[in-house]
């Protein structure tokens, strides 16, 4: 996983974010990811254009989690070499603002160097090269990168960039007159000093918690990051199909959120005022869920202006966060739609008649509403919506469908393989709403909506291989999806793509046919990714379970589960896997 310490400071507001014309794009291909976040010249950096915001006072950052790295200064008598290796390495120690990585810069630019510009994250051991007599260039392989928001971008495929260096004598010592801002960690060094938040915000409806993952030191100065990040708004890609309770041009009052007895002391500005009793909830409801992840907060108690908020004494909305599914797996099994028992492979047919509907259409794919009255199918005639005591109900009949998908808004997606432009939203009455399509061009091998309806997994098989990406969802007023927003680009399996599902509230999958078999690969949206253990046979299928738990179809019609190590054999046999919302 990746993703940097935010340097938005209290004074940034939402407004401010969407205007910065020097806000790193996650829409990257795969060869511009690398270069566009470390420079595309000789004097490449991380990144340097743009306004730099101030980041917040921290006067104590012992360490919350993590590995707490006290690397030494420049030694007497460093070659100019050693003492850029040693400054890289020195980028480990983020105590009192990096003061130890600037003793290795001049006295003129020690203070100019920002390091929260941005990491990179190398691949291997970078190559130092002399192209002058006080000047070294820095070349690197980058497998990833964070912006200043904490904002993380996978590589997909690592490109290498060359960072320039300055040198200059000082006091008979070779000193860094210039070096790009940002930092360089090694994949080992950057999970041990930084650590993975996740910021919630809710869907237009406020049924939903959505997470927004970001990466920031592991430092007691977490939780003021986590806040200002917050208070900021989503990320870009995200913006559009989510929502904050917090009344625009909300900030922190006080320039820390403090922790006292487990509970975080949360300041913030008048404009907190203008939200009112059940704004106001909510707004305690992001922030609690927000916090979360610091292991030293149990409790928000919030403030304005240094004035407490009175507020019901409920913990927070009814808003769901991570929502689950059906511990058991959703088959078509012998003419019988339901729900599978492990072991036994028993199925325990959907009730109001749905069983039989389903099956009667001899289904090719299905997809079940969270309420277990609604499904969509796929199959050799089109796809249709198929209702607790009505007839199945046909809603497109074209031709080379990918398996179609249901919100919990009441909309059935469906798409053809041959344009990813072609996606289509119908109400469950039938009627079609074209959805504005971002998607590169490819063939399209699947598409599904997220648990909480605002964004959406599209795998598609593309000249260079197999493509994963994830795009938020625009709606109207009346609900129905009118566009798509940029798409995020995140680790496909190797191989002929197969399929993609969503694991839960971060993690998607994907699988893949190799010469080797089926490879899985398991994909934190704004993280890292991991190379699942190879089942035994062909998968054909796959579906995210109940715990974060994966399924697959296997070819002989065997299904697989793994909660991330070993397939296990569930004893449940099916013609088809269906995705349970």
């Amino acid at each position: 996983m990746t993703r940097t310490d935010r340097h938005g400071g209290t004074g940034t507001t939402r407004t401010d974010r969407r205007t910065r014309t020097t806000r790193l794009r996650l829409v990257l291909t795969a060869a511009l990811a690398a270069v566009t976040l470390l420079g595309a010249t000789a004097c490449a950096a991380i990144p340097t254009g743009g306004p730099v915001r101030s980041g917040q006072s921290i006067t104590n950052e012992s360490p919350t989690g993590g590995v707490d790295y006290r690397p030494t200064g420049p030694e007497d008598g460093a070659s100019q070499t050693d003492l850029l290796t040693q400054f890289i390495d020195a980028a480990t120690g983020a105590q009192n603002d990096y003061a130890v990585a600037r003793e290795f810069l001049s006295s003129g630019f020690s203070q100019k160097w920002n390091p929260r510009q941005g990491v990179t994250i190398r691949q291997g051991d970078g190559d130092v090269e002399r192209v002058g007599d006080e000047e070294l260039t820095y070349t690197l392989t980058a497998s990833a990168s964070v912006d200043a928001d904490g904002e993380y971008t996978q590589a997909v495929r690592p490109t290498s960039s060359t960072l320039t260096f300055q040198f200059v004598r000082e006091d008979g010592q070779w000193r860094i007159s210039y070096a790009p801002d940002g930092i360089i960690l090694s994949p080992v060094n950057f999970t041990s000093v930084f650590q993975p938040h996740a910021l919630y915000f809710y869907d237009p409806t406020y049924r939903f918690l959505v997470p927004d993952e970001r990466w920031f030191l592991a430092r007691s100065s977490t939780s003021t990051r986590i806040v200002s990040a917050l208070l900021a708004g989503p990320a870009e890609w995200l913006e559009g199909s989510v929502v904050s309770s917090f009344p625009e041009g909300t900030q922190l009052s006080l320039n820390a959120v403090t922790i006292e007895s487990g509970s975080a002391q949360v300041d913030l500005s008048s404009e907190a005022l203008r939200a009112n009793t059940v704004e106001k909830v909510r707004m305690r409801e992001q922030l609690t869920d927000s916090l979360s992840s610091v292991a030293t907060i149990s409790s928000v108690d919030l403030t304005v202006e240094g004035v407490p908020v009175p507020l019901p004494d409920s913990s927070g909305t009814s808003a769901q966060r991570n929502p689950d599914v059906d511990a058991r797996p959703l088959v078509v099994q012998d003419r019988v739609t339901g729900y599978a028992t492990a072991g036994t492979g028993d199925v325990t047919a959907l009730g109001g008649g749905l069983s039989d509907r389903i099956a009667g259409l001899r289904p090719q794919s299905l997809a079940l509403s969270a309420s277990g009255t609604v499904a969509a199918v796929g199959n050799d005639d089109g796809v249709f919506v198929v209702r607790s005591g009505k007839d199945p109900l046909r809603i497109d009949t074209r031709e080379d469908l990918v398996a179609p998908s249901i919100d919990d808004q009441g909309f059935v997606w469906v798409a053809q393989r041959s344009d990813t432009r072609s996606i289509t939203a119908y109400g469950l009455g039938g009627d079609p709403h074209t959805v504005t399509s971002t998607l590169p061009d490819g063939k399209l091998v699947s598409f599904q909506v997220s648990r909480d309806s605002t964004r959406a997994l599209a795998l598609l098989d593309t000249d260079d291989g197999a493509a994963l990406y994830v795009v938020a969802i625009t709606r109207g007023s009346d609900r129905a999806p009118t566009s798509l927003g940029p798409p995020v680009r995140v680790q496909a399996a190797e191989g002929d793509p197969v399929g993609a599902a969503w694991v839960d509230e971060l993690d998607v999958a994907s699988v893949g046919r190799t010469s080797a078999g089926s490879s899985v690969v398991r994909t934190t949206v704004g993280g890292q990714w991991d190379t699942l253990a190879k089942p035994d046979g062909r998968a054909t299928g796959i579906a995210g379970g109940s715990g974060s738990a994966l399924l697959l179809r296997m070819s002989d019609g065997s299904v697989l589960q793994s909660t991330g190590g070993a397939w296990d054999t569930t004893g449940v046999e099916a013609s088809v896997l269906g995705v349970q919302r």
